[in-house]
């Protein structure tokens, strides 16, 4: 199997409900952001899939959605207010740790028609968390 890989940053605030520990307080990451491809074949270019065409689409989508974005769970009481004031949110079904973010960011490469294998989502320098199928 051939694979190749893409990085992206991007800056995002969120909050885990139920933490005990400093989590639980609205804060920030510049977080990273590793989309692994795979493909037992290459395009008539030689290529899994063409890094602009990664830039385009996934990167564009992550830029778009999660960069200066605040990402919270569709359960955290603060989400009315953030609705009421017309404050940019993402909210999700899930909490918004690197884990479910990592598997938010594999479902949106797969629906975009990219073949990937796996998301690596680092939420700092030393914390990262993996998705794969």
């Amino acid at each position: 199997m051939y694979t190749v890989s893409k990085t992206f940053s991007f800056c995002y605030g969120h909050r885990l409900l139920r933490d005990k520990g400093k989590c639980r307080h609205l804060h920030g990451h510049s977080a990273k952001v590793t989309i692994n491809l795979g493909s037992n074949n290459l395009d008539e270019n030689g290529m899994v899939v063409h890094f602009d065409a990664l830039k385009n689409s996934i990167g564009n989508w992550i830029s778009e959605s999660l960069d200066h974005n605040l990402i919270i769970s569709n359960d955290d009481p603060i989400k009315s207010a953030l609705d009421e004031l017309g404050e940019r949110h993402l909210a999700i079904a899930t909490n918004p740790t690197a884990e479910n973010i990592a598997q938010i960011i594999f479902n949106k490469s797969k629906e975009l028609g990219l073949p990937v294998i796996g998301v690596e989502m680092w939420e700092s320098e030393t914390s990262k968390a993996t998705y794969k199928e």
